[in-house]
């Protein structure tokens, strides 16, 4: 997706419409942000490797691999069809073990801050969700994976594509540079002190994004108007820009989303994590 500002200087303040949910205006210094960031990165980082999540992980790492290899390999077509014949035999397999969710939240990692199967905050498994993000989830073999972190009053990442990703010869599809914005948005907009939904990502591609290449991802927190908070990104390959982002998310109402995940999860129960 592309910005309706094109041509307008990156830098300027990202334009309010008239429809503002409320004309007051909220902005934290700086050390005041870096103290109301979210536990959501690092949540990750906290989670316990179990010999299960070890084996999980590994198996998504394969399975990267896998995906990465097949996009761009130069087989045969007897060799196709071996392949293709072990990995049928493969997917039956899983087919025949038990099926379940292992964890309660949302794997989407702007929505954190909600309780999950009954864990408080402080409990590493709390963030349980986080390892199958389809974006930071080291668990999930679609996560290129991006790997996030803060500093000081800024998210700060990197992530390297495959040729699974590629749009233009040898470049990143704009469609994942706009997904990797709305990840790291999405964490960057904690630093406002709340949580919210992604309302509008517009995304200024000044470059190719070369696939194989390692990305570093800045993002940060802009200002926040009522329940609008606003915050921008971007994103660089060996230094140059390649693209740019600004983000609006709207706080969400902490009672509604946790009626619609608990409608999502109903009573349904499958294996939970362990050793």
């Amino acid at each position: 997706m592309t910005s309706s500002r094109e041509s307008a200087d990156p830098t300027e303040p990202v334009p309010t419409d008239p429809t503002d949910l409320s004309s007051a205006s909220e902005s934290p210094d700086p050390a005041e942000r870096a103290s109301l960031r979210s536990p959501r990165i690092d949540g990750l980082a906290a989670l316990q490797e179990t010999p299960r999540r070890a084996q999980e992980r590994r198996l998504a790492a394969a399975m990267r691999d896998v995906i990465d290899q097949l996009v761009s390999t130069t087989a045969t077509t007897d060799e196709l069809a071996v392949a293709a014949d072990g990995l049928e035999r493969f997917a039956e397999h899983l087919r025949e073990l038990p099926a379940g969710q292992t964890y309660r939240g949302f794997a989407e990692s702007a929505n954190a801050g909600q309780a999950t199967a009954g864990l408080q905050p402080g409990d590493p498994e709390w963030y349980a969700f986080f390892d199958h993000s389809p974006f930071i989830g080291l668990a999930n073999p679609l996560s290129p994976p991006v790997h996030l972190e803060y500093r000081d009053d800024q998210v700060h990442g990197t992530v390297t594509f495959g040729a699974a990703y590629e749009g233009p010869p040898g470049c990143v599809h704009g469609g994942y540079v706009a997904a990797v914005f709305d990840e790291l948005l999405g964490a960057t907009q904690s630093l406002s002190g709340d949580q919210g939904m992604t309302a509008h990502l517009g995304v200024d591609y000044r470059r190719p994004t070369p696939l194989g290449v390692p990305l570093t991802l800045v993002g940060w927190f802009e200002r926040r108007e009522g329940r609008k908070i606003f915050a921008r990104g971007a994103m660089y390959a060996d230094g140059e820009l390649t693209a740019e982002s600004e983000g609006l998310f709207i706080a969400f109402d902490r009672e509604k989303f946790a009626a619609l995940l608990a409608a999502r999860d109903g009573d349904a129960s499958g294996p939970t994590e362990g050793g």
